[in-house]
């Protein structure tokens, strides 16, 4: 008697790698040629179209780091106190006019331009008040607590890359080169759907053996954070043609479709046939776990991305492999995954030919950060994406996990 397995991913043939499955895509499908130009405060999570060069220096002038006494480093004792006098009071967006001549000081506050002939500065508490005199410590090194001009960007130097996915950081250093705008590229069009006869929507009357539809929600909330403009289709029912002929629709008008459900080789499942039967697929087996099955292919040129239908499964196969194909496509640069080293604070047995994504909490441990697995497995089990903060990935050619050893950790707050 044949023996029964208890792994869904063990038949089918040749599992594709996902990095070679990724770089299959790259020629595939580029990123939209449009652009257009966005208010800073509408540009979070925009992705900037062209290399932005910076107009001026930031900061425009030298200044000083600390509330202090700026004097010429030339006019100190080597080994002694010396004994400046004060000559005015530099405050930010307040500098003193001329330059003072040798022996003096003057007194400066964080911010203020560095006065004419002036290349150090001495912090007010390490400093001796004797009005209208400053004692100034020995050991100062030249140019102490000077901010020079062009110190965070110099004019006329690329200061964002184009392909940057602007974040408040990058939009707060535009605001300091004094810009009011950037041009970003369009966003994505992306059309979600579910399919099945078994889901229905939040709110309905659940018939016998139905469940309701927490896909197309968690899509939804996961592109409309990448930036893209989302279009929901609802749910369709489990019949070829009329699946065919949304899919024809949403192509037409979207540059990508995400769907969940119905792209492995079922009886019911007809997505992935209707999308062969308009398009092309390039892909459909990937050697990752939870990510069978995963289609790619498109529909003219339109992006089709079918996710597996039970919940964890879709979440995983959006970050890994969705989530990369359209920040390509929105024009951001390629940037991989980030991959913290953490202990396992579990053991596992796996099947080598395949990389295995581990639901996770990572936790302090007495020798550094510990991941805690999910007490219970299964891709149906939405509470495990709750529960866990990021992903373990468990190596291709594994086999046997051991408690204690180092693993790499990809946290969701990366991939969102």
């Amino acid at each position: 008697m044949a023996q029964l397995s208890d792994d869904c991913f063990a038949f089918g043939g040749q599992l594709l790698p996902l990095d070679e499955a990724l770089g299959r895509l790259r020629d595939v499908f580029p990123p939209v040629p449009e652009t257009e130009a966005v208010a800073l405060d509408q540009a979070i999570g925009r992705v900037l179209s062209a290399d932005l060069i910076a107009p001026i220096d930031v900061p425009g002038h030298d200044n000083s780091a600390v509330d202090g006494y700026a004097f010429r480093h030339a006019d100190l004792t080597p080994a002694a106190p010396t004994r400046f006098h004060v000559l005015g009071r530099a405050a930010a967006g307040h500098p003193v006019d001329g330059e003072r001549g040798k022996g003096t000081a003057v007194r400066i506050f964080t911010g203020a331009p560095m006065p004419a002939g002036f290349d150090s500065v001495a912090m007010q508490e390490d400093c001796l008040v004797e009005e209208p005199y400053v004692v100034v410590p020995p050991g100062l090194k030249p140019g102490a607590n000077r901010r020079f001009a062009g110190e965070d960007a110099h004019r006329g130097t690329s200061a964002l890359a184009a392909g940057t996915r602007l974040r408040a950081q990058e939009i707060g250093l535009a605001a300091a080169f004094g810009l009011t705008a950037l041009t970003v590229r369009r966003r994505l069009k992306v059309a979600v759907l579910s399919t099945g006869d078994e889901i229905a929507e939040p709110g309905a009357t659940l018939s016998p053996g139905q469940v309701y539809d927490s896909n197309r929600r968690t899509l939804v909330a996961l592109l409309t954070g990448l930036g893209a403009e989302v279009t929901d289709l609802g749910i369709l029912p489990d019949q070829p043609d009329a699946i065919r002929l949304h899919l024809a629709d949403a192509a037409a008008g979207h540059d990508a479709i995400v769907t969940s459900g119905g792209v492995s080789e079922g009886e019911e499942d007809h997505v992935r046939d209707g999308v062969a039967s308009l398009g092309r697929l390039h892909w459909w087996r990937i050697a990752i776990k939870p990510g069978r099955p995963v289609s790619v292919g498109q529909i003219g040129a339109t992006a089709f991305l079918g996710l597996p239908g039970n919940p964890a499964a879709t979440m995983t196969t959006f970050f890994l492999v969705a989530r990369p194909i359209l920040l390509q496509m929105a024009g951001a640069r390629a940037r991989p995954l980030a991959r913290l080293n953490v202990r396992a604070g579990f053991s596992q047995r796996k099947k080598p030919g395949r990389v295995e994504y581990v639901r996770v909490r990572v936790e302090a441990g007495p020798d550094g950060p510990v991941a805690r697995r999910f007490p219970r497995e299964g891709a149906g089990l939405l509470s495990s994406m709750v529960w866990s903060d990021g992903l373990a990935e468990l190596p291709l050619d594994l086999e046997r996990l051991e408690e204690g050893a180092w693993l790499a950790y990809l946290p969701f707050a990366e991939m969102t």
